[in-house]
């Protein structure tokens, strides 16, 4: 008939309590996932609720933000390379400001043509990373 298209990457939940993935990849994003983590090693998100591109999700190399109190981890994807190989682990934060609104919402991180104004590591490839959401049945 025809290929199926591809689906989503789910996370592992991370909040406490919760067995439902409040957030995943589109397959874009996993595609541009892999590039970045062959360019700058393991990476990881964080949402913030700020001003500029604080409704965009910036990607870092594991460590370069550091993560505390004041947010939440809201899942943990399992990232293999494009042959199903194992990259490694992918954490998703969120502020807890930002996750007091977004509490019903599930996210999608996808990717269009452009650049973010922020520091997130996809914006040399001219390429930005953006939330899709939908309430949480």
């Amino acid at each position: 008939m025809g290929d199926a298209a591809p689906q989503a990457l789910e996370s592992r939940p991370a909040v406490e309590g919760e067995r439902d993935s409040r957030v995943a990849l589109s397959p874009a994003a996993v595609r541009l996932l892999r590039t970045l983590w062959d360019i700058h090693g393991p990476l990881m998100f964080h949402q913030s609720g700020g001003c500029c591109d604080g409704s965009s999700p910036m990607c870092y190399p594991t460590g370069d933000f550091r993560s505390g109190d004041a947010d939440v981890l809201l899942g943990v994807f399992d990232l293999d390379d494009d042959a199903g190989s194992r990259l490694g682990e992918l954490e998703f934060w969120m502020s807890r400001e930002q996750f007091e609104y977004w509490r019903h919402t599930h996210l999608t991180v996808d990717v269009v043509d452009g650049r973010g104004s922020g520091f997130s590591v996809e914006a040399p490839e001219g390429k930005r990373f953006l939330i899709r959401s939908r309430l949480m049945g």
